[in-house]
């Protein structure tokens, strides 16, 4: 594009590539606001193991792109895009129909693999398709496109497991990557000039690595906003199983969490055009002082005591906090991505923007592994499995589910999980506020010489 006004009027490959996302982000949503129960109930594995391995599968998703980004870079968007939907496709479907616990961790490494080639690259074809005027803009349509996604997996990922079964579930995800490999053979075709613009040898290929992440302030914000991740990603590695622990089996924690997405597909482009003057940085901000207090509100619950009237309804406590929790996250995201997408691209030099916008997704990386191997032990810890308790003590844990008693001892301190992560939130923002520090008295010196300030 090389227009200079705003506009709201992208190319048609943008539009293309917005389209798989949603395809993708449904398929992923459906079965990661699963994998927990997934993991633990049809293979077998225990908390804490499945919590390892969601760490690792989750990391994995987001370390592959700052190798797979380049390679992208030099073999061509359109066919990363196809490698990774067959990836996706495959490795769902063997999720689904091969559920043992050696062959969902082939699977899982086969997803991670796929899903990781997809995040550079439809990012990137988003900043190729936009100029520095209207790329916040673009990427605000992108990211509620994200969420539109998020939301439609999630919705579709309760009346499968409730009248399917878990196990039916990687099977939707598989069948939406498959028609979105369809869409990408069919539909999606870059100019000419953006395969010209690929790094042209492996040395210049290792450059870019270097540059990225020699970049001071690109790697700090990395690190500091994998804080923010790290909330946000308990929606899957620990609410659904706190919540069908806590509240019972008819809770809908696929349904709670559709709270974020819909927030988000609401409001991300009204708060964009709202702070589109602030620096990125300030936007970024704002989102971190928000997300510490969605972990706090979600620990809450404890406090009330009996359901809530909501216009009406009788509400389980652990539901009302839990959707002001997750409602204040989207919220927060509102604030947060395509702020920091925006800043990512902009770091990347002409024709690495796949390579950059790579490593853009490291801070989730960094905040899903530790978050999902923290979220096995805290839920072990405070929120058990039931089945792993005595026959006494679930008993006493079914009749409090029943509303006819009070939950055992082991099941007294389970709000301590959300302790922990507003502790994260808050180390967080207090390393922002550093960061925002030591960079405006950077730029005041660079000035103070003659020199540009970095935007």
């Amino acid at each position: 594009m090389t227009h200079s006004a705003t506009t709201w009027r992208f190319p048609a490959i943008f539009w293309t590539a917005n389209s798989v996302e949603l395809l993708e982000r449904a398929a992923f949503y459906g079965m990661y606001i699963s994998l927990a129960l997934y993991l633990s109930r049809v293979v077998g594995f225990t908390d804490i193991e499945a919590g390892w391995i969601g760490a690792g599968y989750s990391a994995l998703i987001y370390f592959f792109p700052m190798i797979v980004g380049a390679i992208s870079d030099r073999i061509g968007f359109r066919a990363a895009l196809m490698l990774a939907f067959a990836l996706l496709g495959l490795g769902y479907a063997g999720l689904g129909f091969f559920p043992t616990k050696l062959l969902v961790i082939v699977s899982l490494f086969l997803v991670s693999v796929g899903g990781a080639f997809i995040k550079p690259l439809i990012t990137g074809t988003v900043a190729k398709s936009s100029d520095t005027v209207n790329r916040a803009r673009a990427y605000s349509l992108f990211y509620m496109v994200v969420n539109i996604g998020s939301f439609t997996g999630k919705t579709i990922a309760k009346p499968v497991r409730v009248s399917l079964g878990l196990e039916y579930i990687p099977l939707y995800s598989a069948g939406a990557c498959f028609l979105a490999l369809l869409v990408v053979a069919f539909f999606y075709w870059p100019k000419k000039a953006d395969h010209d613009e690929r790094p042209r040898s492996i040395g210049e290929t290792l450059r870019g690595m270097w540059e990225a992440l020699t970049n001071f302030r690109f790697l700090s914000l990395i690190l500091i906003t994998a804080g923010f991740w790290m909330i946000q990603g308990q929606l899957y590695a620990s609410m659904p199983k706190y919540v069908l622990r806590m509240v019972g089996e008819a809770a809908s924690p696929e349904w709670y969490a559709n709270v974020n997405p819909l927030v988000v597909v609401s409001l991300v482009v009204p708060i964009t055009h709202l702070v589109r003057k602030l620096r990125p940085v300030t936007s970024i901000g704002i989102a971190m002082a928000i997300i510490p207090f969605s972990a706090l509100t979600m620990s809450l619950s404890s406090l009330l005591s009996g359901n809530v009237n909501v216009a009406g309804w009788s509400v389980h406590p652990i539901t009302v906090m839990m959707v002001i929790g997750i409602a204040s996250q989207g919220l927060a995201e509102c604030f947060l991505s395509p702020r920091y997408y925006e800043f990512a691209s902009r770091q990347a030099p002409k024709g690495q923007e796949g390579l950059y916008l790579g490593y853009a997704h490291l801070n989730t990386f960094f905040a899903w592994f530790i978050g999902f191997v923290l979220s096995g032990y805290l839920l072990d810890a405070f929120c058990p499995e039931p089945t792993t308790l005595s026959p006494d003590v679930q008993a006493l844990y079914q009749t409090a589910l029943a509303g006819k008693g009070t939950m055992p001892a082991a099941y007294a301190h389970a709000h301590y999980i959300w302790y922990a992560f507003f502790g994260v939130g808050m180390l967080a923002f207090i390393a922002l506020l550093v960061f925002r520090t030591v960079t405006d008295r950077m730029d005041r010196k660079k000035e103070s010489v003659g020199e540009a300030a970095t935007p």
